[in-house]
């Protein structure tokens, strides 16, 4: 579904490539592709509202030891800091692994640029979101809707 939205721009383009001037015919047709999707939307939020209310963390789940080697690259990036080259890091684990050998000392990460699990960036990330959010004039949008819906006719 999502996919037929993320198309939705390109199909109006298409529709609307090379028009004479002041023809209009084409923009009628763009109502038949434009105002499903605005339930094919609602529909697929609907979905994601229902799918994250069900998701659960949990806690711990990297402790598990399946899931061990995710900490691979943690370690190649361990040896590298300490001055290491990168593929005779990534050798020297490669081997530990192969031979069953591989631990890792602590399941902690230890990342720091932006956009990380060690540093996810939400304060920023939110003011972004309030400075964008803030160009669009809702309330001028909820009155309107607000009249339209109250008169009586």
């Amino acid at each position: 579904r999502m996919n037929r939205l993320k198309a939705l721009p390109n199909e109006i383009l298409m529709m609307t490539t090379n028009l004479p001037s002041g023809y209009q015919r084409d923009l009628q047709i763009i109502k038949e592709h434009l105002f499903p999707a605005f339930g094919e939307l609602k529909s697929c939020i609907e979905m994601t509202v229902m799918m994250l209310s069900q998701a659960n963390v949990k806690a711990d789940l990297l402790k598990d030891p399946k899931y061990l080697h995710l900490f691979t690259v943690e370690e190649v990036n361990r040896l590298v800091l300490e001055g290491v080259p990168f593929r005779d890091a990534y050798q020297q684990v490669g081997r530990q692994v192969e031979a069953g050998e591989f631990s890792v000392p602590t399941t902690r990460l230890n990342h720091t640029h932006e956009g990380s699990l060690g540093n996810l960036c939400l304060p920023e990330i939110k003011a972004s979101f309030g400075q964008v959010l803030a160009r669009f004039e809702f309330a001028p949008v909820a009155i309107a809707f607000k009249a339209l819906l109250t008169t009586s006719g």
